[in-house]
């Protein structure tokens, strides 16, 4: 008899190809595509005029077409309710160039809709964005999109709000202005989405924009000569400081860290610095040093300086001091339990930035004491 996970892995293989023989790839998430993968062996089979078929010709090296993909595969899952009047395709055409040829493709990516005259496919040359290609495929086929509206993290302002937000003396904001013609605001979008998402827990670093074909007034008080144009108005400075490195998740993440004194890694959480108070980081060092009987003064003096502190965290120190005067092993029990948490799925993002917080603050008590890999010698 087989075991039950050769069977599960077994039928796992057989749900993977079949799906390709079928041109409906599984995604990496294990959620299915709604994207049809079409190659030279189902093409014709596919695009048989029985219904419209929209088919992007793509490379797999192209920058523009991996800006494309995850639009693409939303706008697939925006109509895969009406699979029997439209289907969304791709095709690639670096593997399939002889597809590519039969339909003048000469860049990537090219967009083509397939209807009953599949000789003369209409070509698309519209925005690359979700509500631009659902409308002309509306507009082509008369199939609605079912559109579910992703939470947005990348605040918008406006002329009478801007003040308040960006000028905020307890803040520092980071501004994008913008046109929605631009390619290159196009371009950056998704990736200065994903920068507002991994700072949205952080309230005194914002990640905004402005649409300045609409707000003209703030792009020339800004002196804002193209598209897209950011600028860093800083915590207590009325003067932007010109944003000019680069536009990858990275340069971005690091350049609010350094500016808003923050501790964000790319892809979002928090590095291994976040939430360390330097004061309360000495009296820890004191704390270690310190005879046993001098240690609850020092746990006082802690509780003391923690009262002053405006940062949260600062009690926390105070909590793990006082556990270990009585229980030696707090410190390796607690990062396993808080481990234990932090592999939860179900995890807000507030809640996993406070657990790896409290993290970081026992790992700077396990690297200062004694014997730090195993019982704390105290």
């Amino acid at each position: 008899m087989f075991s039950s996970h050769f069977r599960l892995a077994l039928a796992t293989l057989f749900l993977v190809l079949g799906a390709a023989l079928l041109g409906k790839p599984v995604q990496a998430d294990d959620q299915p595509s709604h994207v049809v993968d079409l190659t030279i062996d189902n093409f014709d089979a596919v695009v048989d005029g029985s219904k419209a078929v929209f088919v992007e010709f793509y490379a797999p090296w192209c920058g523009h077409c991996k800006t494309l993909a995850p639009i693409y595969e939303q706008l697939a899952g925006a109509f895969a309710h009406a699979k029997d009047t439209v289907v969304i395709a791709k095709v690639n055409a670096d593997d399939h160039r002889s597809l590519g040829a039969r339909y003048d493709v000469q860049g990537f990516p090219t967009l083509k809709l397939f209807t009953t005259d599949l000789k003369n496919p209409l070509a698309y040359d519209k925005g690359r964005d979700l509500e631009s290609l659902a409308q002309f495929i509306t507009d082509q086929t008369g199939a609605a999109p079912r559109i579910t509206k992703e939470k947005t993290y990348t605040r918008s302002l406006t002329t009478a709000e801007f003040d308040s937000v960006a000028l905020d003396p307890t803040k520092g904001v980071l501004v994008e202005f913008y046109a929605p013609w631009c390619g290159h605001c196009k371009q950056l979008a998704p990736t200065y989405e994903k920068v507002a998402k991994i700072f949205a827990n952080e309230p005194n670093c914002l990640v905004t924009k402005v649409d300045a074909t609409v707000e003209p007034e703030l792009g020339t008080r800004y002196d804002v000569q193209g598209y897209p144009t950011l600028k860093f108005f800083p915590a207590g400075s009325d003067t932007p400081i010109e944003y000019d490195v680069g536009r990858t998740e990275e340069d971005l993440v690091t350049f609010l860290n350094t500016h808003c004194g923050t501790h964000r890694l790319p892809g979002g959480g928090l590095d291994a610095q976040a939430g360390l108070v330097d004061r309360m980081n000495q009296l820890v060092n004191d704390f270690v040093k310190s005879a046993e009987s001098g240690r609850q003064q020092i746990v006082a003096k802690a509780e003391e300086t923690a009262q002053g502190l405006k940062d949260q965290y600062a009690k926390y120190y105070v909590k793990v001091m006082t556990k270990l005067v009585s229980n030696r092993d707090f410190i390796s029990k607690e990062i396993t339990r808080l481990d234990k948490i932090l592999k939860k799925r179900d995890l807000t993002a507030a809640n996993a930035d406070s657990f790896n917080i409290r993290k970081n603050i026992l790992d700077f008590f396990k690297q200062v004491l004694p014997n730090a890999g195993g019982h704390q010698e105290l």
